[in-house]
């Protein structure tokens, strides 16, 4: 009886050390290898053998819940399955030669909370759909080949600290809906076409702590709120079309002390008043 119950005992944790994710899962594993050319990744996988040993995938419960793939050669597109790992957290697709538009799908990763694809070649407009990834924190899409507007429901990301996607050609107007991030750190929109005011809405972040919009077309006023945040460590806002008098508090915090680009395309640094050293000062 004893070697029968070891025996049965072998067989269960050997069962559960194999266990396999659903076939919905496995598919969307297999298309993303197959549809950015597997063969030719730096780290492969053997698709013969369990997904628990594929490079990169981490797996809880049976569930797949991270992909890191970090400079590994992926190019192509990435599948509309991708949207079937629903308990995906973690996407980390950094630094490869991913092409195309991200997939609408994109937007069933309730579970997401990181999400890189940075340095790749990213085309067309972000998803509107990308506002249901409601555990979002950290959204890294920079230096790729990003066009249209920012879509309205990023600004329902109530987690989201990271939002990083300069060095890209989104274009239009930063959405009102982003100046309720209450919990937003990060947002570095530089290197854009961003065009349209810097609204005095922005003193709403409260977190932020480090805000880039370098070198995009912006203009109007630059708004004294900017003064409220408090925990605002690094602004850089140069090299847009922005106009009238700023407080030296705030010519002090801009990486280029508020140096502009105006109708001749000449660079211009705005000047600073004397009489309004602080939002409260232009309050009054």
């Amino acid at each position: 009886m004893k070697t029968i119950f070891t025996f049965v005992t072998l067989l269960l944790v050997s069962a559960s050390s194999f266990a396999e994710i659903s076939s919905t899962e496995k598919n969307a594993l297999i298309k993303l290898n197959k549809a950015t050319k597997g063969s030719q990744w730096i780290n492969k996988w053997d698709l013969k053998t369990p997904v628990s040993r594929w490079y990169g995938v981490e797996i809880e419960n049976d569930k797949v819940v991270s992909i890191k793939l970090v400079n590994n050669n992926l190019n192509g597109e990435l599948p509309k399955e991708i949207g079937d790992l629903t308990s995906l957290q973690v996407l980390n697709l950094f630094r490869n030669n991913i092409t195309g538009v991200l997939p609408e799908t994109i937007g069933n990763l309730k579970s997401l909370t990181n999400l890189n694809i940075a340095f790749n070649q990213v085309s067309g407009a972000l998803p509107e759909s990308l506002g249901n990834d409601i555990q979002l924190k950290s959204i890294e899409l920079h230096m790729n080949r990003l066009t249209g507007q920012l879509p309205e429901g990023i600004g329902n990301l109530s987690n989201l600290e990271t939002l990083s996607l300069f060095n890209n050609e989104i274009e239009g107007q930063i959405p009102a809906s982003y100046y309720q991030l209450k919990s937003l750190k990060v947002l570095l929109l530089n290197s854009n076409k961003l065009s349209g005011k810097l609204e005095k809405e922005v003193s709403s972040l409260s977190s932020l702590e480090t805000l880039s919009l370098f070198e995009n077309k912006m203009d109007g006023q630059v708004p004294f709120d900017l003064e409220k945040l408090v925990n605002l460590k690094e602004m850089n806002i140069s090299y847009n079309m922005f106009n009238g008098l700023v407080s030296k508090n705030l010519s002090k915090l801009d990486t280029f002390n508020m140096t502009m680009v105006n109708e001749q395309g000449v660079a211009t640094t705005l000047k600073v008043g004397n009489d309004k050293n602080s939002a409260f000062a232009a309050d009054e």
